[in-house]
């Protein structure tokens, strides 16, 4: 661990081993799948009020709770399930967080028929550019930008929940449709090729 450590990195990376392990394998790679991109929509809803390390720590039991992050089979729960989850520790156990999956698998399952897939719809806010970004220093990295803030507007507007601007953010830096590992971040160039892969139809 300790050459891994010797790597730049993004500021927030090194506080646990899962915290870094996410950070050098996942932060940042485009997710254009519809499991991967429901994935990250719950447990960045989840995080409201809380921090990423809090649900990264509770991510399998997560995925066990919401049936592998499969959007068809959350849409289908009802009362008895969301009782169910708010009895299981293995994740944030809030119940307007859990319904709130629950109905937005739902949102998220007509948004995806009608566009194609999730991401695919997302992508059409930036003309489908995956957004590359070089900032130098953790503290000029912003929470929200005007991409996010139209985002977040037109899901609410479309019945989502706990979709803040902060979280489509912090959504979209996941996913890897905004590359915001620090220009110094070994990651950043490794993200960047792998986001001009999708671009051009290749697998990433």
């Amino acid at each position: 661990m300790g050459s891994a450590l010797e790597k730049p990195r993004c500021g927030w990376a090194c506080c646990t081993e899962g915290m870094l392990a996410y950070h050098d394998r996942e932060w940042g790679v485009p997710r254009l799948d519809d499991r991967g991109q429901f994935e990250f929509l719950v447990l960045e809803s989840a995080q409201a009020g809380l921090s990423w390390r809090t649900v990264l720590e509770r991510r399998e039991g997560y995925r066990r709770c919401f049936a592998g992050f499969d959007p068809q089979a959350v849409a289908r729960f009802g009362p008895g399930d969301v009782e169910r989850l708010l009895q299981d520790r293995g994740i944030v156990r809030n119940r307007l967080k859990i319904e709130a999956a629950v109905a937005n698998a739902r949102s998220f399952l007509e948004l995806s028929a009608r566009h194609g897939s999730f991401a695919r719809w997302l992508l059409g806010f930036t003309d489908g550019r995956i957004v590359q970004n070089c900032w130098t220093r953790q503290e000029d990295v912003p929470p929200r930008t005007p991409l996010s803030d139209a985002i977040a507007r037109e899901l609410k507007r479309l019945g989502f929940r706990f979709v803040g601007s902060t979280i489509v953010y912090s959504h979209l830096q996941a996913t890897g449709l905004v590359n915001d590992h620090l220009a110094s971040c070994f990651r950043h160039a490794e993200v960047a090729r792998l986001a001009s892969a999708c671009a051009s139809g290749a697998p990433a």
